[in-house]
């Protein structure tokens, strides 16, 4: 970590366009040169070369030799909402033949607060089965993404997603993310002003280069790159330190899992549930590196209350913030988080208050229950109706001998006069249902097959994508959550359990996309068929795991749990969760927040 003051990094960080110290020269010298002397990180370099990320990527689609774009211009490529990928089930076999890599483009949405029309869902449908693998995938960030476009398909996709007046701006890479907000259709007002929110925040923090029009709809200069007028007046050249993810939620669900986030908004209602202002919370974050023991999850803070006029203010303060004093030399400990912890809470609010321009009052009291969907059909404060499905991993596709999601929701949105939400876990509500439609709805839903609810575990499970698209996989994920949720259902069952509302997460990497380090059982690869396993994170989301075994197989799983199961069955107090019974009794350690992540780890006693 940084050696320095909250001091010296606001002088050396006046202006947005260079946010670390020009060494002293005889002549005045370029932002790149600047950063090279700086030993800034590598990504900093490009971000100063790109032209306001442009780079190389025009010439680049050009290039029809390879299904591959440059490194450098692989770096970029995440601010216009896409990742490289390859198919690595296939990667040896064609390595084996001299055959490039299979690559092809993840193309990720911006969609705040995850609505969506019927129309859109149609356009968005047609461009997965035209341009993709065929499926949608609804991500934990509350958006699609989709898997499989080649290099020579990019234009075309992104043509035929601006025609549903939607965009990839910023879905990935150092900026602001997509924005989530809270899914409760019943609590009607508070929805409309959290979803209001987060599309402010969206709009308002999305970069204003015009590379992404230029490059991908051929809109006017490419060639050339920047020109004198073209400013980003709130990120500048070098944009954010790392991504930046802010969530929006409203008491008593946490289904958007504030805490994981680096910014968020917590609605704090009256007792007629009218918006009386925002908690805002500051310092979330759950990826990390095996074995170094500086990089760590942490749960965020929360800093203090804003009125509703306040909170666009507070937000833009929270970034810029993280912008002038995060770590831009190392990545690994560039998020806001670390930039909490190496500054203190109490000096990053000063601050943003002094950028917001004026004190900000003590947070107000909230309770949340947990952060999982409701499914069913749930009706609103305003009389509409909207029915939460339950769908395996996001994944919307036609399963083989069971529910026809892509199918069935394309008729659906046939039909349907509402709107589509996603949510933070995955799933997909109908919303906004007249009570005369409710029965056409359902007939759809039990004609194509599409699941109103599930077990009590897998309703709980969240898993990301892994093997065999994404790069820093090193086990499977996606693929095999469902198996792993079917053994343990039969343990639980065993132990009289089967009706216990238990969250368990999966990612194939420490990075920790499905948030794995929030959830009562957290599974993380560490290589093929091994996982390290986390548990004690508290039901709602608040409280981090801690690692309880490592390297476990995934034969051993089930047996590992299965006596904690029985244990929990035995000696639990009513109403108490897993995550809660497993710390009190004595078989993992709490987790207090981030730095305390790697310490006192592993069982505490042997399982019964």
């Amino acid at each position: 970590m940084d050696d320095h003051s909250p001091r010296d990094d606001a002088d050396t960080a006046a202006s947005p366009e260079r946010v670390y110290e020009t060494p002293p020269t005889e002549r005045p010298i370029t932002e790149a040169e600047a950063a090279r002397a700086a030993k800034l990180a590598a990504n900093e370099h490009i971000k100063i070369a790109s032209g306001y990320l442009r780079g190389t990527l025009a010439d680049g689609l050009l290039q029809h030799a390879t299904g591959a774009i440059s490194e450098d211009d692989g770096q970029l490529v995440k601010f216009h909402g896409m990742y490289l990928q390859d198919d690595r089930d296939i990667r040896a076999e064609r390595t084996k033949k001299k055959l490039d890599k299979a690559y092809s483009f993840m193309i990720r949405l911006r969609i705040a607060g995850g609505v969506v029309t019927p129309k859109q869902w149609l356009i968005l449908d047609d461009i997965a089965t035209t341009y993709a693998n065929g499926t949608l995938r609804a991500t934990t960030r509350q958006t699609f993404q989709y898997h499989g476009v080649i290099k020579s398909n990019l234009k075309r996709t992104m043509a035929a997603i601006d025609a549903a007046l939607l965009d990839t701006i910023a879905a990935c890479g150092d900026v602001n993310r997509n924005v989530m907000a809270a899914t409760n259709p019943a609590q009607t007002g508070a929805h409309k002003a959290a979803y209001q929110l987060a599309k402010d925040i969206s709009d308002s923090l999305l970069p204003k280069t015009n590379a992404w029009r230029e490059i991908w709809l051929d809109g006017e200069r490419v060639v050339g790159g920047e020109d004198a007028s073209e400013v980003e007046p709130i990120y500048g050249k070098t944009y954010l330190p790392r991504k930046f993810k802010t969530v929006v939620a409203v008491p008593p669900s946490n289904e958007v899992d504030i805490f994981a986030h680096d910014l968020g908004f917590i609605a704090i209602l009256d007792k007629k549930n009218t918006l009386t202002g925002w908690n805002v919370t500051v310092g979330g974050g759950m990826g990390m590196t095996h074995g170094e023991t500086d990089t760590y999850p942490r749960t965020a803070d929360v800093m203090c209350f804003v009125k509703p006029e306040d909170a666009l203010k507070a937000a833009e303060a929270v970034m810029t913030v993280q912008r002038d004093w995060g770590n831009r030399k190392n990545r690994k400990n560039a998020r806001l988080k670390y930039t909490i912890e190496r500054y203190g809470l109490a000096a990053f609010r000063a601050e943003v208050e002094k950028r917001v321009g004026k004190k900000l009052a003590d947070p107000k009291p909230f309770t949340f229950t947990g952060n999982g969907d409701r499914y069913g059909w749930v009706e609103g404060e305003d009389g509409r109706h909207h029915l939460t499905l339950y769908v395996p991993s996001g994944r919307i596709k036609d399963i083989e001998a069971g529910p026809q999601f892509l199918s069935g929701l394309r008729r659906i949105a046939e039909v349907h006069e509402g709107d589509f939400r996603l949510t933070g876990n995955q799933n997909v509500i109908i919303a906004n249902v007249p009570a005369a439609r409710k029965a056409e709805i359902d007939a759809l839903v039990d004609e194509y097959g599409l699941t109103k609810d599930a077990g009590a575990l897998r309703r709980n499970s969240l898993a990301c994508v892994a093997l065999p698209t994404c790069g820093l996989a090193l086990a499977e994920s996606e693929r095999y959550l469902p198996d792993l949720v079917a053994e343990l259902e039969e343990s639980l069952a065993s132990h009289g359990l089967q009706d216990e509302d238990i969250t368990i997460r999966s990612t194939g990497c420490p990075n920790g996309c499905a948030r794995p380090f929030i959830s009562e059982i957290g599974l993380v690869g560490r290589g093929p068929e091994r996982y390290h396993l986390y548990l004690g994170a508290a039901f709602d989301g608040s409280r981090l795991s801690k690692l309880y075994r490592e390297d476990v197989t995934a034969g051993e799983i089930r047996s590992t749990l299965d006596p904690l199961f029985a244990d929990y069955a035995k000696g639990r107090n009513p109403g108490e969760h897993f995550g809660d019974y497993l710390i009190r009794a004595g078989h993992v350690a709490r987790t207090i927040n981030g730095p305390d992540f790697h310490l006192r780890t592993g069982a505490l006693k042997p399982a019964a």
